[in-house]
């Protein structure tokens, strides 16, 4: 039988017509190996751009070798492992056929296909990887490249450009799952901030707390409280300019700097006001206090914005936006007229340092 009649093939391949009475039958069915009719079975997703290889299935109805259960769905009845071995059950007449079910998500399913063809059975191609892999960081990417280079077999820096070309059509996520399960940020420097804030936020909290509210370990939450201690910015230089160290161990490739990365490396509000209270020039009178007071009074009231616009009546609206723009261009001119200031406060030092008069 090393040969498949395609009048036989196509027969074979066809999908079967099951209900959700079916494939209820299942439904409380323990994990294991059961026996299912074939003709409750159908074809599901297939990772292989080309479909069923004809040639293997004649390799696998010549073989008198058993062959091993097939992974389905439970609930749809859809063939996730072993689309080759249900034709050759039809091919053959079987009635019934050894099932493993699976439960969980079609996208999980998809996965589970992949990383169970690239294991075993008639190996995929590398075609058939490179779009499997970019199909898995559609539906899962908060997988890292390393564990999805695992699952489809792949170098990671080829997943990493792969997910760099469909940026456009993924949604960004600020964290990864790793080869070994855990979750972890996907920036060092953004996981520190966010501890920064809660430490400036919650100062009696505990290093645990800080860690777990932050998605970063105990040992980084305690460096960056040592950092804030010392005056210090929450990430080390090398982190905050892109300097490549990955301590989450995603094997993420790094692209250019550009300038909204360098906006994004900004210190957090709330760790650059914990330091102007905590330094002593500014609270020498009472103007330089009322200008602390000020910036607190503002931190507080951005911290609640969110939650009352819902609350701003529509006649209102149009009034809320004229005062939040005028305050806005409000600040914007004092940003500029300090920096203005400081910038002429620099060069005057420098001429006096050059011995200028």
């Amino acid at each position: 039988m090393g040969q498949v009649d395609a009048g036989a093939f196509r027969f074979a391949r066809g999908q079967a017509v099951i209900g959700p009475a079916r494939a209820a039958e299942y439904a409380d069915v323990a994990p294991g190996i059961v026996s299912v009719p074939v003709s409750s079975l159908r074809p599901g997703e297939s990772p292989r751009l080309e479909g069923e290889d004809k040639a293997h299935i004649g390799r696998l109805a010549a073989s008198e070798t058993p062959l091993p259960p097939i992974l389905a769905d439970r609930r749809s009845m859809r063939v996730i492992d072993g689309a080759h071995r249900l034709i050759v059950a039809r091919l053959k007449g079987q009635e019934t056929i050894e099932v493993e079910f699976f439960d969980g998500t079609a996208a999980d399913a998809f996965l589970r296909a992949v990383e169970a063809n690239v294991t075993h059975g008639l190996p995929l191609s590398l075609a058939d990887r490179r779009a499997a892999a970019a199909r898995i960081i559609a539906s899962h990417p908060q997988m890292s490249d390393r564990a999805i280079a695992k699952s489809a077999a792949l170098a990671a820096r080829t997943v990493a450009a792969i997910r760099q070309q469909s940026t456009g059509a993924v949604p960004p996520s600020a964290t990864r799952v790793g080869r070994d399960g855990r979750v972890r940020p996907l920036s060092s420097v953004e996981g520190r901030r966010r501890a920064a804030e809660l430490i400036a936020e919650h100062p009696r909290a505990s290093l645990r707390d800080v860690a777990r509210g932050a998605g970063v370990s105990p040992a980084t939450a305690r460096d960056v409280r040592r950092r804030l201690q010392r005056g210090e910015e929450p990430a080390p230089a090398r982190a905050r300019a892109g300097g490549g160290d990955d301590p989450a161990g995603l094997g993420q490739a790094a692209g250019p700097r550009t300038r909204q990365a360098e906006r994004v490396v900004q210190p957090a509000p709330a760790f650059v006001l914990a330091k102007l209270l905590r330094d002593p020039s500014l609270r020498h009178n009472e103007q330089d206090r009322r200008l602390l007071r000020l910036l607190q009074h503002n931190s507080a009231g951005a911290q609640e914005l969110p939650g009352v616009i819902a609350a701003v009546p529509p006649h209102c609206a149009a009034l809320v936006v004229q005062l939040a723009r005028h305050y806005s261009q409000m600040w914007q001119d004092f940003a500029q007229e300090l920096d203005a200031r400081t910038r002429d406060i620099d060069m005057w030092g420098n001429l006096q340092a050059n011995g200028h008069k």
